[in-house]
């Protein structure tokens, strides 16, 4: 019997992997803050706060997998993100070595490279430059990981999702979107290969306008199936103005290479 936690799985994409993977794994214990509802068939349901260490030792005992959703997915306080992204994380890592649990997906976010130029294609090797407090504590969750694999041995994929919504919802997302199918056909594949060591993969469809090179990472077999080109001509999408002097445009991080400092 294999048991899988997925932490955050109140939010939109937990959601959807709490819907796509029910009956993929023997059992799939969720937790978050916030309400889950009613517990389904297969499920387990653990209310957590990740910051607090004694409780996520108690959420990882007797699990075999994690994939690791929890925190805060939008910009915030440097003292919420603490908390809630970069406590967490450390938690859900030293609960891990500490359970036995090998294997972990940690959500990572585009973010954590949002200040490259749009221009610039980008693989797994390309340096971080976060565009965000946000960004930046992802950027300490993938260098968590590297460090709990090589110290350790524990393997990460570290998944720079890009826009994971039903459809792109501006024109940057014509580049960075991530269909619901396709995440779920990461998630199963990062658990199906036999080695995964330490792999960081941009997490997007088969778009055809590419910013992100995922061919370092080809040996785990994910081939995203959907395109966005399908909403390319979305009335919402073609009646956009932007001006390309734009931070906005100009770097990958969109919006939130745009806006200010979080604290000021």
């Amino acid at each position: 019997m294999s048991r899988v936690l997925l932490t955050g799985a109140a939010g939109m994409l937990g959601t959807i992997l709490r819907d796509n993977l029910n009956g993929w794994q023997s059992i799939l214990r969720l937790s978050d803050i916030k309400n889950l509802g009613k517990t389904r068939d297969g499920e387990e349901i653990i209310k957590c706060d990740l910051s607090n260490i004694d409780k996520v030792m108690d959420l990882v005992d007797g699990c075999d997998y994690i994939i690791h959703l929890g925190g805060i997915s939008i910009e915030d306080s440097f003292n919420n993100i603490l908390e809630a992204n970069i406590k967490g994380a450390y938690n859900i890592y030293e609960a891990a070595r500490k359970k036995g649990v090998k294997r972990i997906l940690f959500a990572s976010s585009n973010h954590a490279i949002g200040f490259h130029k749009r221009e610039d294609m980008l693989d797994a090797n390309s340096p971080m430059r976060p565009d965000s407090i946000y960004g930046l504590s992802k950027c300490f969750g993938e260098n968590l990981a590297r460090y709990y694999f090589d110290k350790f041995g524990i393997e990460t994929a570290s998944i720079r999702i890009g826009s994971s919504f039903p459809k792109p919802i501006n024109r940057r997302m014509l580049a960075t979107w991530l269909s619901f199918d396709d995440l779920t056909d990461l998630v199963k594949k990062i658990y199906q290969i036999d080695r995964l060591g330490y792999a960081v993969i941009y997490g997007v469809s088969d778009n055809k306008q590419k910013w992100w090179d995922n061919s370092l990472t080809s040996y785990i077999g994910w081939k995203p199936n959907d395109n966005s080109q399908q909403f390319e001509n979305d009335a919402k999408l073609t009646a956009e103005i932007n001006n390309h002097d734009d931070p906005a445009i100009r770097f990958q991080g969109g919006a939130f290479a745009a806006a200010g400092h979080f604290e000021d």
